[in-house]
This record gives structure tokens, C-alpha cells and sequence, in this order.
């Protein structure tokens, strides 16, 4: 789960909102809270802050000689100075320090960086708690690594129940990316800095705080490990600006009433400190808002940065909108579909004019001979309850010989989006529908995504089918790609398919079923399912013994108030058989898919590949495994599958600790990527580390993936049923690269939406209490994972009421010791040991910024979820234990 407040305030702690980056001695890096910083004389004058960028000409031919190097800039969402670009040879990040360096470039964008030179690279003590040195990653797990089908529709007939369960909007039908679970604000998070400023609350005089470790210069150089160097670099050319600069945040008036700046600008402010301050020109402001700024001190802006000069701290930008008032959802959902780059807007007459005119749309005569009919069979789809936009459906027929045949039918998108046409190009251009917690923005029209395309119950539809002769083994004995028309049967949920699977005698009572179409019954339904459950059952064994890898994290689901629209409680999804079900078959359809199109067009096919974790952070995670004394083998993608499901009990204990342990294991994992097989020369590159197969790709969801489009056609091309798409291997990858693009900016989206949902219920209904484990220990705070939301927070020591706390390493553990302030005068303290795998137990408050919320211990010894009567207590230490 991403961490929910990371985007909707990243203002350091105690930092009161606006207050950004100041110019300090240094130029603009230095922090917001940093009084030293405020250094008029600099303000004042007209001389160049950034360097200009390179030539064009020099940027190409340093890329050439490797005296240049280029890669998508990261900047730490909590601490806004430092930015990363992964290092080519995957080994540690290289580290961007400060704004100057970064050079008016934003997160996300493709840069060119020189590296500094040797005395200039940070220093990381090797014994020092600092594995902070790669940035903050936003995880981007494929989701066939991670729990999917999950639901992701959004509700639009929510009025007409009392109160409906979201269900979490979590994109992929086929589980390969099902992971959007942003550990952004966890940093490298592995083994962490020892930062020892004060983020929060009053200085405490009886806290022992050591020197900060972080980075030192005095050492002797010689005496310096290699590997305690990390390459400094700055940027000199931004390759391509990927970051939508649009931001949302709040204005204000500028400080100084008698400059010349003060009669023309305001100053806008971002909620995101990743990005800069922007001048606005007063024109674009409200009327009355320099006599009454006040009144928008909470009202929501988004402004587009239009130029940033060499010699100016700030941005130049445009007011684009007001969107109303800071915290409140619909607001705050604007602004985050606003500052990705989310295409929103209503479709547009011409692309509209694409459609079918004459409704009701029927399928014309010469259609139905050019494909395979298969009206008559028993087809049905298996979505989320609320689903509305149903891509893929399934049959599974018994053969005499005791073996299946089996369907996979995906709705026929191709058919009605023409190529080179206004509605091709508009979704090409959205590239993917973003599923949000309470609503989607759709890919493609809502007529096509909702109706026509849709594969409803008893409606003649047009798809594309991959039908195979299965054995009850799961052993391919055949295989058929075609077009087809299909008549589904029945619309089912995930829990009726759940029910029929856990009832594999009994019949269902006809009223908790939904309508089944009157050729077929729901005994016929009920025994497909049961055949499809046992067939995927062995896939799935099979896949594990050929070495996938699965990392299921946490999910949050939502229920909603249906007339406010607000969060009224949430749960943990659950990822049952029945999910499971339909992921094995769309990973089967996808892998034969994806083999099909390379044979037939072995330059043009559109893959998916997944590259192996990254060396350095996984490297830094087997350390720290090993200092745990952890037998975790992280040798290929199947090992780390079977320590992760050897290694741990099934108790409540184990458990969490799986929970934590899968969260660190994600954070080196790469982000799967489309790619055109005829760009990339090394076959060995096309592999799909964490499905552990050689060739892979989407086909499975055309109502919201353009890949998957494009897919489809080049599968018809390759049949002799459709032309070959007029695409170049080289516009095909430059297409790939776009889908790539929108898929992390709608997985950020995503979770973004989920964190909004997740900080307003806290605010509505908090303060919220969870048992949660501790994964990393710093000297003056330590992260937990929240076990019963998934979300991960950091607690500092100064925020609880402690006497005194101490931090120290036994062995390689970090450990911090808390000395409880008495709530009685007459009570001895009690000390409570905090170290990697404690169980804790968590207060969740929101605080009066909006959507912020913070995490507190619970004071040992409170009634509250650790008076266990589960089994046996873990031993003091391991659970936080108390000593008096």
C-alpha cells in the first residue's frame, strides 16, 4: 500500500505549510526548516543560480564516449534535496545533491548527468547505519507478481444500493503487475540512515543523540573503502521532460510587500516539495485575493510551470484552475490526475463520430461468417461485483476422453477501433483507463467500454479466443487462435465463483446465483468451474516448481458512504481461488499469445519483459537477511518464492513477518516492461524474471490497455485475418515506451487515490489502532508496517512521552531502548526494546494539516491487541517486549 499521505503533503515534519525550499549559502538545496539558510545577500542579485545546458550536439557524442550518462531522475519524497538516476551497470544509485545539481529538472524526467569529480562524491561511512543512498524508490512491481484480478472497476450505479464495497479499483486481470503498492517514502528502506535531527516535536533533553553518520569528510581518504564512495553527478541536459509540470498546492502572497516581484506575483506553493516554487502572474490570481488572502489559504490551485531561468530560484508558471477546498476528495483527486498528466477531459465529437451510430448495435451478417460460432457453448466471465467493464470471459468443455477444452475469450476492441483513426489515436495517446478508488477515467469511450465491447450475459459479442485441449493436469495437448463470436451465459462475481469452488458437492440455491441464460444451467456452470479450479490448481503447482515468483502485499479495500461518497471503513482484500482461477488463464493466454506473435512476425512483436532485481539493493538486502540470521536464498526468482513460503509458520507472528519480509523483497524488484522485439538484439533480455519465462505479453484486457490492442492486431495479422499494423519496429517500441509511461503514471494514480481514501477515513473515523511490526530501526525513530491497513509509517521517538530512549547496535541488530514517562508518580518506568521484527502496537491520528496523518506507539501495558490469547507470546525484544 503506498504511503497514503506521501503525496498530498510532503512538507517535512514540524515545517508549517508553504514553507519551502529556501536559498541557502549553497544556492536553493538547502532545507525548508534550516534557519541558517535564509541568506539575503544572494537574493538580491541577478547572477545565474543553474548552469546552461549542453548542446545538443555535446550531450549526443558524450552519451557515445560514456563521459555522459543518461537515466530517469528520482528525487526523494521526503527529503527534497537529494535525486537519484539509476546507474547504468546497476550497481549503487548515482546520487544528484541539491536543487543546483538537479538543474530544473523533475521527477520523472529524462536526464543527461556529467559525474562529479572523485572529492566531491558522497561519503558513506561503512559502519554507519546509511543504506539510504538510492532514493526514495516508488515500487513498481509487475502484476504477475503480486495478487490481481483484482477488482478494479469502478461503481457507477453506487446510489442504488445503501452502501457499497469498493473494491480496491486494483488494476490487472492477469496478476503480472498487481503490485502497486508505492513504498515511496520507505527510501531504500533495506537497513536505513542514521539521521539524527529532531524531524518532529520538541527536542528532548534526555535523549542520548550521537554525531549524524550519515556522511563525513574527516575520515583519511586512503583509509576509504571503494564501495563508501557513492558517483556524485550533476545534470547538464534534460532529454525529455516527462513530468506533466503541472502541480497542485496553494498561494500566497510574497514576503517582501515593497518589491517590484510583489505588485506583478504571487507565489504558489506546491503540496509536492519535489517541486519548485512558482511565480504567477497576479492576473491569473482571483480578484480579491491580495486584499483577502486569507480566504484561500486552504483553497486548492493548479498551476503549470511555463519556464524556469537560469538565474531564478522559483519557476515561472500559469494558474490553470481553482479546484476547490484542500482535503476534500473530489479536489484532491483533480489535482493528483492534473499533476500525472491524466487525460480526464469528455471525448471529443470526432473521436465520438468513430462510433457505432445506429442503436441498438447488431452484429452485421458478413461478420458473423468470417468467424468461429460459439453461441451455443457454456461462456461466462468471473469480475468484481461491481465490474462494468468486462474484458475476458472463459469455457471449459469435457472431452470423451476425459481431457478439456478450454476458452479464453477476450472482448474484440480491434474490431471497433480502426487504426490511424481519432479514436485510435486518443487511446493510444490515454494508453490505459486509471482506476481510482471511487470512479475510473476510461481509456476508451464509455459507449465501447461499458456496452459494445463489454461481455455481457445473454448479448451476442464479438472476441478473440485462445482455446486450448487441456488435460485434468494442466498439460497442453492443443492450441486454436481466432476470432469468434460468443453468447456469455452468465455474469458472475468472484464470490459466486468462490462459493461453487468451495461447494463442489452441493448446489447452489438458484437466488444466490445470478440470472443464467435458459440453454444452459447453473449445474453446467457450477461443473466448469470446479474443472477450471482443478486445472488451475496444477498450473499454478506447476509454475512454482518451474521457479515463479510470487510477492502478494497487502490491499486495501474500501466501503463507501453511497450519498457523501466517503470512506466509511476499510479491509484488507482478500486474493482468493477464485482470483486465482482466472489469473492462471490469463497468464496462459497471454504467454501463448506472446510465442504466437514472435514466431509469425519475429521483429514487430509487442513483449513484456521483466528485468532481475536490481544487484545493488538486493545485495544490501542479503546482508541484512543474513544479520537477522534469515535463511533466505535470493539466488533466482523461484528460490526467493520458496524461502518466502518455507520459511514462515502460519501463525499470527510468522505471518506478519512474511508480511514485512515480501515488503523488502519487492523494493529491488524492476518495473516489467512492453518492448518491440525487433528493437532489443539479446533474446536473453526479453525474459519475464518473476513469471520465470522467456516470452510474455498482454492480450487479455483491450478494453483498458492499448498494448493489448495492438496485441490483438498483430495476432490477427499473424493469422491471415487482419492487416499487419503500419508500424515500424522503431514507432512500435516509441509506443511501448508511452504505455510504459501512463502505466507507472496510473499506478502512481492509483495510489495516490487509495492513500487520499485512506487519510480521509482516518480523519473521519480515526484515530484508528493496529498491531504493526517493525522493519527498520533508525537512532531516534524506527518504520512499522500497519498490519491491519498495509500502510507503512515512521515513529519518532520525540513525538511519544519517553523519558529518555537509547539507541545502539548488539551485533549488527539496531536496537532502540524507550524509557516510558510514568503516568503515575509513583510507577517505576517502563522500557519497552524496539528492534527489526518487534510487534508493536500503533495509534493512527490525523493531524490538522489536511490529509496528514501521523503514527504514535501505544503506551506499553494499555488495554489494547497484544494482550494475546492467540498461542504463545514471541520472546521480549522480538515483540517489543517490556521490561519493568
Amino acid at each position: 500500500m503506498s504511503h497514503p499521505d506521501f503525496r498530498l503533503n510532503l512538507r517535512p515534519l514540524g515545517t508549517p505549510r508553504g514553507v519551502s525550499s529556501v536559498v541557502g549559502p549553497h544556492g536553493v538545496g538547502a532545507s525548508p526548516g534550516d534557519k541558517k539558510s535564509k541568506n539575503k545577500s544572494i537574493r538580491g542579485k541577478k547572477k545565474s543560480v543553474f548552469e546552461t545546458y549542453m548542446s545538443k550536439e555535446d550531450v549526443s557524442e558524450g552519451l557515445k564516449r560514456g563521459t555522459l550518462i543518461q537515466g530517469v531522475l528520482r528525487i526523494n519524497p521526503k527529503k527534497f534535496h537529494e535525486a537519484f538516476i539509476p546507474s547504468p551497470d546497476g550497481d549503487r544509485d548515482i546520487f544528484i545533491d541539491g536543487v543546483v545539481a538537479r538543474n530544473r529538472a523533475l521527477n520523472g524526467d529524462l536526464v543527461v548527468v556529467k559525474l562529479l569529480p572523485e572529492e566531491q562524491w558522497k561519503v558513506i561511512k561503512p559502519e554507519s547505519n546509511d543504506k539510504e543512498t538510492e532514493g526514495a524508490y516508488e515500487l513498481d512491481l509487475p502484476e504477475e507478481l503480486c495478487g490481481s484480478h483484482l477488482p478494479q472497476q469502478s461503481v457507477k450505479g453506487y446510489n442504488d444500493s445503501p452502501d457499497v464495497i469498493i473494491e480496491a479499483q486494483f488494476e490487472d486481470s492477469d496478476s503480472e503487475d498487481g503490485h502497486g503498492n508505492t513504498q515511496n517514502v520507505l527510501v531504500d528502506g533495506v537497513k536505513k540512515l542514521s539521521v539524527c535531527v529532531h524531524d518532529k516535536g520538541k527536542e528532548d533533553a534526555d535523549a542520548p543523540v550521537t554525531k549524524d553518520e550519515s556522511t563525513s569528510t574527516s575520515q583519511d581518504p586512503r583509509a576509504l573503502l571503494e564501495k563508501s564512495l557513492q558517483r556524485s553527478a550533476k545534470v547538464v541536459y534534460i532529454l525529455e521532460k516527462k513530468h506533466s509540470r503541472a502541480a497542485t498546492g496553494f498561494l500566497k502572497l510574497l514576503a517582501d510587500k515593497n518589491s517590484e516581484l510583489f505588485r506583478k506575483y504571487a507565489l504558489f506553493s506546491p503540496s509536492d516539495h519535489r517541486v519548485p516554487r512558482i511565480y504567477v502572474p497576479l492576473k491569473d490570481c482571483p480578484q480579491d485575493f491580495v486584499t483577502r488572502p486569507q480566504d484561500y489559504a486552504n483553497t486548492l490551485f493548479i498551476c503549470r510551470i511555463v519556464d524556469w531561468k537560469e538565474d531564478s530560484n522559483f519557476a515561472l508558471g500559469q494558474l490553470a484552475k481553482s479546484l476547490g477546498q484542500a482535503g476534500e476528495i473530489e479536489p484532491e483527486t483533480e489535482g493528483i490526475l492534473t499533476e500525472y498528466g491524466v487525460d480526464f477531459s469528455d471525448f471529443s465529437s470526432e473521436v465520438l463520430d468513430c462510433l457505432p451510430q445506429g442503436l441498438p448495435w447488431t452484429i452485421p451478417p458478413e461478420e458473423l461468417s468470417k468467424r468461429r460460432d460459439l453461441r451455443k457453448d457454456c461462456i461466462f466471465t468471473i469480475d468484481p461485483s461491481t465490474a462494468r467493464d468486462l474484458d475476458d470471459a472463459l469455457s471449459c468443455k469435457p472431452l470423451a476422453d476425459g481431457n478439456f477444452e478450454v476458452g479464453v475469450h477476450i472482448a474484440d476492441v480491434s474490431y471497433f477501433v480502426p487504426e490511424g483513426s481519432p479514436l485510435d489515436k486518443v487511446a493510444a495517446e490515454r494508453a490505459t483507463s486509471v482506476y481510482l478508488v471511487q470512479k475510473v477515467v476510461p481509456m476508451l469511450p464509455r459507449l465501447l467500454c461499458e456496452e459494445l465491447c463489454s461481455l455481457h450475459p445473454m448479448t451476442d459479442k464479438l472476441t478473440f479466443s485462445v482455446i486450448w485441449t487441456l488435460t485434468p493436469e494442466g498439460k497442453i495437448l492443443g492450441e486454436w487462435f481466432g476470432r469468434t463470436i460468443i453468447r456469455s451465459c452468465t455474469k458472475l462475481s468472484y464470490e459466486h465463483a468462490q462459493s461453487m469452488i468451495e461447494s463442489p458437492k452441493e448446489k447452489i440455491p438458484e437466488k444466490e446465483l445470478p440470472p443464467i441464460s435458459p440453454e444452459h444451467t447453473s449445474e453446467e456452470v457450477h461443473r466448469a468451474v470446479l474443472n477450471l479450479h482443478g486445472i488451475a490448481k496444477e498450473l499454478r503447482k506447476q509454475r512454482f516448481v518451474d521457479g515463479a515468483l510470487r510477492l502478494d502485499q497487502l490491499k486495501l479495500a474500501f466501503t463507501l458512504d453511497h450519498e457523501t461518497g466517503l470512506p466509511q471503513g476499510c479491509h484488507i482484500y482478500e486474493y482468493r481461488d477464485s482470483n486465482k482461477l482466472v489469473e492462471e488463464f490469463m497468464l496462459l493466454a497471454n504467454m501463448a499469445v506472446a510465442h504466437k506473435t514472435h514466431r509469425t512476425f519475429p521483429e514487430r512483436a509487442l513483449l513484456r519483459r521483466h528485468p532481475p532485481p536490481q544487484t545493488k539493493m538486493l545485495n544490501d538486502l542479503v546482508e541484512f537477511c543474513e544479520q537477522l540470521g534469515l535463511p533466505m536464498d535470493f539466488s533466482s526468482a523461484g528460490a526467493l518464492n520458496k524461502s518466502l513460503t518455507t520459511t514462515f509458520g502460519d501463525d499470527k507472528y510468522s505471518l506478519a513477518r512474511k508480511e514485512v519480509l515480501t515488503n523488502m523483497c519487492s523494493r529491488p524488484m524492476q518495473m516489467a516492461l512492453y518492448f518491440c522485439s525487433g528493437v532489443l538484439q539479446d533474446q536473453t533480455q526479453f525474459r519475464h524474471y518473476a513469471l520465470n519465462v522467456p516470452l510474455y505479453t498482454h492480450f487479455t484486457s483491450p478494453i483498458r490497455r492499448f498494448t493489448d490492442v495492438l496485441v490483438h492486431r498483430l495476432l490477427a495479422a499473424a493469422l491471415g485475418c487482419g492487416e499487419l499494423p503500419d508500424l515500424e519496429p522503431e514507432a512500435l517500441q516509441k509506443q511501448a515506451d508511452h504505455c510504459n509511461d501512463r502505466r507507472m503514471a496510473s499506478k502512481r494514480v492509483q495510489e495516490l487515490s487509495t492513500g487520499l481514501f485512506f487519510a480521509v477515513l482516518v480523519k473521519e473515523s480515526g484515530p484508528l489502532e493496529s498491531e504493526a511490526m517493525v522493519f527498520g530501526v533508525l537512532n531516534q525513530a524506527f518504520d512499522v508496517l500497519v498490519l491491519r491497513y498495509g500502510v507503512q509509517k515512521r515513529i519518532y521517538c520525540n513525538a511519544l512521552p519517553l523519558r529518555s530512549y537509547h539507541f545502539q547496535k548488539v551485533g549488527k541488530k539496531p536496537e532502540l531502548t524507550l524509557v516510558w514517562e510514568p503516568e503515575d508518580m509513583d510507577q517505576e518506568p517502563v522500557q519497552q526494546v524496539v528492534t527489526i521484527f518487534s510487534l508493536v502496537e500503533v495509534v493512527l491520528q490525523a493531524e490538522t494539516t489536511a490529509l496528514k496523518y501521523s503514527a504514535v506507539l501505544k503506551r506499553p501495558g494499555t488495554e489494547g491487541l497484544l494482550s494475546r490469547q492467540d498461542g504463545e507470546q514471541p520472546a521480549a525484544g522480538v515483540s517489543g517486549g517490556l521490561q519493568a
